[in-house]
């Protein structure tokens, strides 16, 4: 036994038999979980609890009675390393570079991201997302978003569509093609493309003394044959310097076409004249996790972090994330409501998602980023589902699954065990009650020895309780204060 430290999380356990308020469904009384008071916290603990269902709101961490409450809720988790941006996400992305640079931006909230519409019950918590920089203080700069490829695209698309309509000009007799750019017809020296409009024909009928009519198709096949044999003449002539060529071009068509990613978008460059500056500032802020540095951590170091975004200099959101030991967990934001049109709910995830992926460059067992519950039950809360590849955890044996898989089996009933595996059990599970650590009197000893001191009726039932929700290994390290 030892006199209880600041490097251990103590915690007060309530329970949970009565229901509350639900903030999805509205139900009075059908909001059910269990809940405890971290008066301190490891961000290790916080690790393991939160990949057992677990959850804070503040000081307040609780975990949903999954097959009991109204409107089950989930933990969810992103793959961060793998995570690919969706259109509507690089739309926002290419709004909030639009605003930032010209200024000139509809001011009409998205109606895709339900996170900045729709606050949640203050007990249930994570009503919204965050966002974060890799450094203090940096500037979100502008990007020719794609404008190239779209346009060459189009230009594309429209031959393709000039081809096809000449091409029936042709089958109709109207109109005959005789060369195409870069591929002379027989006999013909190479030169543009032309199109020749055909004299009327004296008499009635087809004029015998002329070859048949061929069709649009086979003369687009001649073409690119003929095409294809010139070009094969040309390499023949000049093989090494045609092959430098012909790579390059490759080169320069496969960067070209590489979709944008996320971070092409948040840290690219703004011009000179831009019309807005957006700054972020971070600094740590108050909750039950205790600051942390490892050598092979973050170098902000773990906890809890307040995320502050600043445009021209005014503050427009703030934001929680908490930095834990595998990942980032988005805890809650709130933002001036002028600026709801920027679609910050969204944005703030996306830069969060970015700022996991630089963390996991120093900390290389950081690479997931939580965003809180999912809750399939509630419509206005499975915006979170779009954010792919993504997890949910099994309410029963705390394994993840992909939410591809979840989300057929969450059609047929709310609650559901994920892992289909019948055999399976929760690994972590308590198994030797009497090595709980409990806190009494300000002195850490087992749950067994506790026991032969305490007075008054048993409480083995309710640390029985707690122990099967925090797991054994929580349970070794974590303090349950006894009075």
């Amino acid at each position: 036994m030892a006199a209880a430290g600041s490097s251990h999380s103590i915690v007060e356990y309530f329970g949970g038999e009565s229901g509350y308020h639900c903030g999805y469904c509205k139900n009075e009384t059908g909001n059910l979980s269990h809940g405890m008071w971290a008066h301190s916290m490891t961000v290790q603990d916080y690790q393991d609890l939160i990949d057992r269902g677990w959850r804070r709101s503040g000081k307040y961490v609780y975990k949903p009675i999954m097959n009991q409450t109204c409107c089950p809720q989930y933990t969810i988790r992103c793959q961060a390393l793998h995570f690919q941006t969706s259109k509507s996400h690089k739309k926002v992305l290419k709004k909030m570079l639009k605003f930032i640079s010209q200024g000139d931006v509809v001011k009409v909230a998205s109606e895709e991201e339900p996170m900045d519409s729709h606050i949640e019950d203050a007990v249930a918590c994570d009503f919204a997302y965050k966002s974060e920089s890799r450094v203090s203080q940096s500037e979100l700069t502008p990007l020719n978003v794609d404008h190239t490829e779209r346009v060459e695209n189009e230009d594309k698309d429209t031959g393709e569509i000039k081809e096809e309509v000449n091409a029936q000009q042709v089958e109709s007799g109207s109109l005959q093609i005789c060369a195409d750019k870069g591929a002379p017809a027989p006999g013909e020296p190479s030169q543009s493309a032309k199109i020749v409009h055909a004299p009327p024909k004296p008499g009635k009928g087809a004029d015998l003394s002329k070859p048949p009519c061929r069709k649009a198709k086979d003369i687009r096949k001649e073409r690119k044959l003929q095409k294809l044999q010139n070009q094969m003449c040309t390499l023949e002539g000049s093989q090494h310097q045609a092959g430098d060529q012909v790579l390059l071009l490759q080169n320069s068509k496969s960067k070209s076409n590489q979709p944008k990613t996320m971070e092409d978008f948040i840290f690219a460059s703004l011009p000179d004249d831009a019309r807005h500056k957006l700054e972020f500032t971070r600094f740590l802020c108050d909750s039950p996790l205790e600051a942390e540095n490892a050598p092979n951590g973050p170098e902000c170091g773990y906890g809890s972090f307040h995320q502050q975004y600043w445009l021209d200099g005014k503050i427009i959101a703030v934001g929680v994330i908490d930095i834990l030991p595998y990942c980032v967990s988005s805890v809650y934001l709130y933002y001036d409501p002028d600026y709801s049109f920027l679609s910050l709910g969204v944005y703030s995830a996306l830069r969060e998602i970015a700022f996991t992926r630089q963390l996991h460059e120093k900390a290389p067992d950081l690479c997931f980023y939580y965003m809180g519950f999912y809750i399939h039950s509630c419509p206005k809360m499975r915006y979170k589902g779009q954010y792919r590849p993504s997890d949910l955890l099994c309410p029963e044996t705390y394994v993840w699954t992909p939410i591809e898989q979840c989300l057929p089996l969450l059609e047929h009933s709310k609650y559901c065990r994920f892992n289909q595996d019948m055999k399976a059990v929760d690994e972590g599970r308590i198994k030797e009650l009497g090595r709980v650590k409990v806190l009494h009197k300000r002195t850490m000893m087992p749950y067994s020895v506790y026991k032969k001191r305490r007075k008054g009726p048993s409480d083995e039932a309710s640390v029985q309780q707690y122990a099967s929700l925090v797991g054994q290994s929580c349970s070794e390290r974590m303090l349950l204060f006894r009075s």
